[in-house]
């Protein structure tokens, strides 16, 4: 086929000339009704004719005169057929014409159109007829959705993106559509692992529901659950994000980093001032904005415990009471640490154990505040009284005396392991000394477990004894 335009042979199926870049118009067949109107019209001329040869022929048989006359009267009909017929032809052409432009201008055809150049791999084309339909009908979607595909699959991400964004930010689009045109979007971006691309748009989106379906891609800063400000107990801080993901954080107002602390558990803020700052990592290493609160723990500090026992040194036993304050507890220590939450807690009076002892007590709040410490230090020396290795094996003679051991090395009737003693500290029972003294028992494995029995040895008499409790719940020493 030859250029209309330039007269250059062109290659097959080509549509535009490489010599001089015009497009070649097809012009389409005619529409079966449109080329029976035009039979039509031809068929009517043809019988006008064959009229007027019939009256020629009547003419021949007239006289001169008439002939003349009748000739003259027929020259003037044919001037008015042939103007008729061309007036008739033409509105018919036009009539034709202006169907076919109809035809060819409607949304359907240049779908229609578009469809056939694509299936030939005519995509320019293509989506010029979808352009062309989509400036007549601009509220159809699925225009600009087959525009992005055909752009998609020559590989023109950004064409395809570009159409698409037309969707997001047009208003006249439905939910449904909107929703389309972000999935394929974020498709898109997916595949080039444009991560922080989607990150972005989905900030942007106005639609929750759309940003809630997509939130994987999305790094929102993490969220505090307490708001800033001041507290008057300690508060447990929690960091929260909207996806799977990191959180960093510092505590000193310094910038935080991906060398920084991992949130894994609350953050307790105790009195003080606290600077919190922290950001979230998604799993598509998409970083959110720092967020930085501030907060101020006043606390109240609780009074030390009270301990009625002044430090000494002491030749009889004693208990040593403390007393703490309403919403608080008392823990201590024997060992010089200083007491803490983790401490032994005090939960009645404690028997002054032989020796110098050391103790710290401290009274620590709901709220984890502590008191400062109450510190007593007791010297407890026993005159004339039987050393205490000397009171254990008494009290072993005495069990066996009353077959509660069968032998002095443990063994029991009742029991397949062993059970042993060992001194605990000094009771004081209605004005007399007593050892207390723990029983254990060994299954076999070696660990040694301590049973529920208390046993007391007099520290001066060896006499033994268990310790028990009256009806007001005092210690009593009930003879064996």
């Amino acid at each position: 086929m030859k250029c209309p335009h330039c007269g250059n042979e062109m290659l097959d199926g080509h549509l535009i000339c490489e010599t001089c870049g015009e497009e070649i118009r097809i012009v389409p067949d005619f529409e079966p009704e449109i080329e029976n109107s035009i039979t039509e019209t031809l068929s009517t001329l043809v019988a006008g004719q064959d009229g007027e040869d019939s009256t020629q022929e009547q003419a021949d048989t007239k006289t001169d005169e008439e002939f003349i006359e009748a000739e003259d009267t027929a020259a003037d009909g044919r001037k008015v057929w042939v103007i008729a017929s061309l007036v008739l032809f033409f509105i018919v052409a036009l009539v034709t014409y202006s169907a076919y432009a109809y035809h060819i201008g409607t949304v359907d055809y240049q779908i229609d159109k578009a469809r056939e150049y694509a299936a030939n791999g005519f995509y320019t084309e293509a989506i010029a007829c979808l352009e062309t339909a989509y400036e007549k009908n601009p509220s159809r979607a699925e225009l600009l959705f087959q525009e992005a595909d055909y752009y998609y699959v020559q590989q023109d991400n950004e064409a395809a993106l570009q159409v698409l964004f037309r969707i997001i930010e047009n208003t006249i689009f439905s939910y449904e559509e909107v929703e389309e045109a972000y999935n394929k979007i974020i498709t898109i971006y997916a595949n080039q692992e444009q991560y922080g691309q989607i990150n972005e748009l989905l900030r942007s989106c106005p639609e929750d529901n759309i940003v809630n379906m997509f939130q994987s891609y999305l790094a929102m800063e993490p969220e505090f659950s307490y708001v800033e400000g001041s507290y008057a107990e300690v508060i447990p801080l929690k960091l929260s994000s909207n996806t799977s993901g990191t959180i960093y954080y510092t505590t000193d107002g310094s910038k935080p980093n991906k060398h920084s602390e991992i949130y894994t558990a609350p953050l307790f803020l105790e009195d003080g001032e606290h600077t919190i700052s922290a950001f979230f990592v998604n799993d598509y290493g998409i970083e959110s904005d720092i967020v930085t609160k501030e907060y101020m723990i006043n606390l109240s500090v609780p009074n030390a415990p009270e301990v009625e026992l002044y430090s000494g040194e002491y030749t009889e036993p004693m208990m040593i009471v403390a007393e703490g304050v309403e919403g608080c507890k008392i823990f201590y220590t024997t060992d010089e640490s200083e007491p803490t939450a983790d401490s032994v807690p005090y939960t009645g009076p404690i028997p002054m154990p032989l020796g110098r002892t050391l103790f710290k007590f401290v009274n620590i709040s709901e709220e984890g505040v502590s008191s400062e410490v109450t510190m007593r230090t007791y010297t407890l020396r026993l005159r004339d009284a039987i050393p205490t290795d000397q009171a254990v094996i008494k009290l072993v003679e005495r069990l066996v005396e009353t077959e509660y051991l069968e032998d002095t090395a443990g063994n029991s009737k009742r029991l397949s392991g062993m059970l042993s003693y060992q001194f605990s500290s000094v009771l004081g029972i209605s004005g007399v000394g007593y050892y207390t003294i723990n029983e254990y028992y060994d299954d076999g494995t070696g660990i040694l477990n301590r049973t529920d029995k208390v046993f007391l040895v007099q520290i001066y008499t060896g006499e033994a004894a268990q310790l028990g409790y009256d009806e007001n719940g005092d210690f009593v020493a009930v003879p064996l």
